[in-house]
Order: C-alpha cells, then structure tokens, then sequence
C-alpha cells in the first residue's frame, strides 16, 4: 500500500516545516493566549461588577463572538481592521494591516470570549466570604480583585486555561485563509510543490496529534498538582 509513497519529502522539508510554519504557529499561539487571557479576564470581572451597562455590554460580546465561525472572524477582522483604522486616525484611505497582524487581532479577540468564560468560573469558585473579608478592610472592588481574588481563580483555572490554549493551537490552521505560512500551510505547500499530498498532510496529522497529546497529558499532570484541597 505505501510502495509508492515517498516519505523522503519529509525529512528534506523539515526545517522549512519546523523552522517557519511550526515557528509561526507556536509564535501566534502563544502571542493570542497571553492577549486573550488578559482580555477575557477584564470581560469576565466586567460581567461580574454588577454594573448593569457594563455587564450587558460584556455579556453580549462574549455570546456574539461565541455564536460566529471562527473563519467568518478571520475574515471580519482582515477586511474591517483597515477601515476601523482609517476612521480613528480620520486617514482618506484604509490603513494597512498586515495579515498577521489581522490573525493576530482576530484570535486574541475571540479566544478572550472563552477565557473569560473560563475566569469566569474561576473568580466565581472563590468563597464569597474573602471578598466580604476584603470588602470590610477597605478594599475596593478592582483592589479585591487583584490582590485576592484573581491569583487564587488563575490557580483554579489554570488547567482549563491551557486546555482552550491547546485548541487555541489547533485553530491556528484557520490562517491559511489570509495566505499565512503557518505549520499545516507550510505542509500544503511542499505537498502541492511535489505532489506528495499524502504524506506530507498524514504528517501534519501525526505532529497536530503528538503535540496535543503531549500538552494535554502535561495539563492533567499539572492539574493534579496544582489542585486545591478544600
């Protein structure tokens, strides 16, 4: 069955494979993550401030970005960055957004609706006793936050945090529609170079799979350690 298959392909593409595509995927993955975590937290303690415009506002953009394809944002954002761009700084043509910028503005924006989600939860698993503890020595709402709240609801959250950052990596694959060279992109494009189609996507397959099998055994290492015992 695999007589004619040629999976030399393979090892003379690896540093093109690894060195840009691969590069390029961890580089926006964790760019995104990091962006998207400090977004979704100030969404998820904005819905949760009580304050009615403010909690509305928060929790319509989470259910907005939730309820569209991701690839349908991708899209949203490369074409509207320039114009949104043109109008803030009143310019007479659309400002240039490079298309890993566009990526880069797109994941963190719709990843930071299910980091806050996820902080959510976290900030909600807190007693409600140490925010009245704190509350009652003075703290105000962002001070109880920040020093008490928040630390503790990252400790919490921290495995599920980096479990959507893992599927976070898997949806990086979306680029390809901005012509990106991400790890899958660059595999497209050495498997259409030698019409090796076969191989080279069935070694994407396998290098998608033994990361996030690997991330994902580590994050159940990690939330066994990290557990608290109540």
């Amino acid at each position: 069955m695999f007589s004619n298959f040629d999976f030399g392909v393979i090892a003379s593409s690896l540093p093109y494979l690894f060195g840009q595509g691969m590069v390029f995927t961890v580089t926006l993955t964790a760019l995104a993550a990091a962006m998207g975590v400090v977004f979704g937290t100030l969404i998820a303690m904005m819905r949760l401030s009580g304050i009615p415009g403010i909690s509305h506002l928060a929790k319509g953009y989470v259910e907005l970005m939730r309820s569209l394809p991701l690839v349908l944002v991708i899209f949203w954002f490369y074409f509207l960055v320039p114009y949104i761009g043109a109008w803030a700084t009143r310019s007479p043509t659309p400002i240039q957004v490079g298309a890993f910028s566009s990526a880069l503005i797109t994941f963190t924006l719709f990843e930071a609706a299910f980091f806050s989600e996820i902080m959510r939860a976290g900030i909600q698993s807190i007693p409600k006793g140490q925010t009245a503890a704190a509350q009652a020595l003075g703290m105000t709402y962002w001070q109880t936050m920040a020093t008490v709240v928040l630390p503790q609801a990252f400790r919490n959250m921290l495995p599920l945090l980096l479990t959507q950052t893992i599927v976070l990596f898997q949806d990086t694959s979306l680029v390809y529609v901005l012509s990106l060279t991400d790890f899958l992109g660059a595999a497209s494009k050495v498997a259409q170079r030698d019409g090796r189609l076969v191989e080279m996507y069935l070694f994407a397959a396998v290098v998608y799979f033994a990361v996030c099998f690997t991330a994902s055994f580590l994050v159940r290492r990690l939330h066994s350690r990290v557990a608290i015992i109540r």
